[in-house]
């Protein structure tokens, strides 16, 4: 009688080559609503592509992710910056395991990357305040600069979003009234 055979499982790999990670990373930008989030994270992910690409033949696990880390810090990049982008090559680590691209286990270790600690703090009302009075309201510039200040401030808006901000935008409401006083 002859012996079957044992199928041969497919393993996850440890060196994903730039079509798995692609592909990965379409499956992590279909899976975010916002706009802000998918541009942020394409951005992410494509410049950690070209990072770990530009190294010989790297395995993609929690030590490259690390030596990803150290290297956004050595350019001076923010904290907050450092663990957008951190969290962008998580989620493409979980799609890669959920697509069978990568194990698990190396998955996992990647999750537990730490992120940058964030050094500064967040303004107080009364230091936001006094940020707002800063520029001159009786020139057409310190207007323009309170305007714009009030906006990213009152808003939380994005220094892109409000460049992009048209008069179709505005709505006049009462509350604006006294902000502009």
């Amino acid at each position: 009688m002859k012996r079957k055979t044992k199928s041969k499982q497919t393993r996850p790999k440890t060196k994903l080559g730039l079509h798995d990670l692609e592909h990965a990373k379409v499956a992590v930008i279909v899976s975010l609503r916002s706009f802000e989030s998918q541009r942020s994270y394409r951005h992410s992910i494509d410049e950690f592509v070209a990072w770990y690409c530009s190294a010989p033949r790297l395995s993609f696990n929690k030590a490259v992710v690390l030596r990803y880390r150290l290297h956004l810090e050595d350019r001076h990049l923010a904290a907050g910056t450092i663990n957008v982008r951190l969290a962008a090559v998580r989620r493409l680590a979980y799609e890669a395991a959920d697509s069978g691209l990568l194990s698990p286990d190396h998955a996992a270790g990647i999750r537990r990357v730490k992120g940058a600690k964030k050094l500064g703090c967040r303004l107080t009302t009364e230091e936001a305040r006094m940020l707002w009075q800063l520029p001159d309201p009786a020139t057409l510039k310190g207007k323009r600069d309170r305007a714009i200040l009030g906006l990213l401030l009152g808003c939380g808006l994005r220094r892109r979003e409000l460049t992009e901000l048209t008069l179709d935008h505005f709505q006049r409401a009462k509350i604006i009234g006294p902000l502009l006083t």
